[in-house]
């Protein structure tokens, strides 16, 4: 009785299961695997967790107690470390021929200021660069750099760039002395404004540089995303003489030392640059909810806070060229018709968009769109994220209208950047 019940048991077992494990060979048993699909949550971070109102933030921000301005900073240095000590390393390191990464929670300003002025200055030229600016461009860089003396007055047997005078001049080794060596502290090279394809070029052929020393801060939790493996890993090698640098391939990346540099000090001045206006509306307006979008359109009105100029340049950053021409042209438009009919409602952007009738005719003529359906593919990018609105006046049949949710300030630094390209 127990041999029947344990091999009725056992066939039970085997009829549910399938057969036994060893029985079926390695490479099926890793398809079968492999085959089976694996259930993906349909939740949404933006839908579960609802962006903050002005009034929500405006309240919370009223509770806040801002420290007293004695109150030191209480920075958890990397080891059995006080200031002193932690400068003396830092600066030993980039000696050595690294470059520091500082990361961690709460404002890094400060110290690296410090590290800047009571350490750095002593030993070569400082530049420091504020990454949190939202106006911060490669030009600022360079116009900072080519304040210390010689680099402007830098000559060379071949025609230069700004970035490769720059480049060379650092790297020439005739120049002797602490005032060889410049010193570049970065805050928030993780910021927006950082992550253009001009600046990070720049940095890392800066950084690779045996004169150049790059100090830098992150604070977003994908920053390390932003580099490579072998951006991360690439070290220095020291030029001989200035031939070398002018008949080799330059190399580029960053040589990164990483340290944490928590500090759990509030963001009080990089938050002086923040876009208020991006607290809500442009988190609706930029995922997946469309209520925002949907009320804007039936009311045919729209202010143009909701909308950041971030979220502007991360989208015309990921199109084509096609599509950005024809972004510039109707923002263009868009502003002539502001500056020629002054109206008492400047909130009502619609009355200054432009017929889809009048686009068409524009984009055909400057060869942007020959047929209706490129057109709506290319208005398709920008309408899926609320970068341009359109309405049906006098409904079906009516003629559509299309404008870009933006005020007059805002649509001007965004053409003038897109000039800048």
């Amino acid at each position: 009785m127990d041999s029947d019940d344990g091999s009725d048991a056992c066939e039970q077992w085997e009829s549910e299961l399938g057969a036994p494990a060893k029985s079926v060979p390695s490479f099926e048993a890793y398809f079968l695997q492999a085959s089976s699909r694996a259930a993906t949550s349909s939740n949404v971070f933006s839908s579960r967790v609802l962006p903050l109102s002005a009034d929500e933030y405006a309240t919370a921000i009223a509770t806040y107690k801002a420290r007293s301005q004695d109150q030191t900073v209480q920075t958890r240095w990397t080891g059995p470390l006080n200031e002193a000590t932690a400068f003396r390393r830092y600066a030993r390191e980039l000696a050595e021929g690294f470059n520091l990464l500082f990361y961690g929670f709460g404002s890094k300003r400060t110290i690296l200021n410090k590290f800047a002025t009571e350490c750095l200055a002593k030993k070569g030229h400082v530049v420091v660069v504020n990454g949190f600016q939202p106006n911060t461009t490669l030009k600022d860089i360079l116009a900072s750099i080519e304040r210390v003396p010689g680099v402007l007055s830098h000559s060379s047997s071949l025609p230069l760039s700004a970035e490769q005078r720059v480049y060379d001049f650092f790297a020439n080794s005739s120049q002797d002395g602490p005032h060889a060596h410049l010193y570049l502290v970065v805050h928030n090279i993780d910021s927006p404004v950082m992550r253009s394809q001009k600046i990070r070029n720049f940095l890392s052929l800066l950084a690779l540089n045996p004169h150049v020393h790059l100090v830098a801060s992150i604070d977003r939790l994908n920053a390390p995303l932003l580099w490579s493996t072998s951006d991360i890993t690439t070290r220095k090698s020291p030029a001989h003489n200035p031939g070398d640098v002018r008949n080799s391939v330059l190399s580029r990346g960053y040589a990164w030392l990483w340290h944490d540099l928590t500090t759990l000090s509030p963001y009080d001045f990089e938050l002086t640059y923040a876009d208020r206006s991006t607290i809500s509306g442009a988190a609706a307006l930029s995922t997946g909810t469309r209520s925002a979008r949907h009320s804007a359109t039936a009311g045919g009105t729209m202010s143009g806070g909701p909308l950041s100029e971030t979220a502007v340049v991360h989208v015309l950053a990921a199109v084509t060229t096609k599509a950005k021409k024809l972004f510039a042209f109707l923002a263009a438009k868009q502003l002539e018709n502001i500056e020629a009919t002054p109206a008492e409602n400047a909130n009502d952007l619609q009355q200054y968009g432009l017929t889809y009738d009048a686009l068409f005719s524009a984009a055909r003529a400057e060869f942007i769109a020959t047929n209706d359906t490129t057109l709506r593919s290319l208005l398709g990018e920008f309408m899926d994220h609320g970068l341009i609105l359109s309405v049906n006046q006098g409904g079906q049949g009516g003629s559509e209208t299309l404008w870009i949710p933006l005020r007059k300030e805002r649509i001007t630094k965004i053409l003038q950047s897109l000039n800048n390209e």
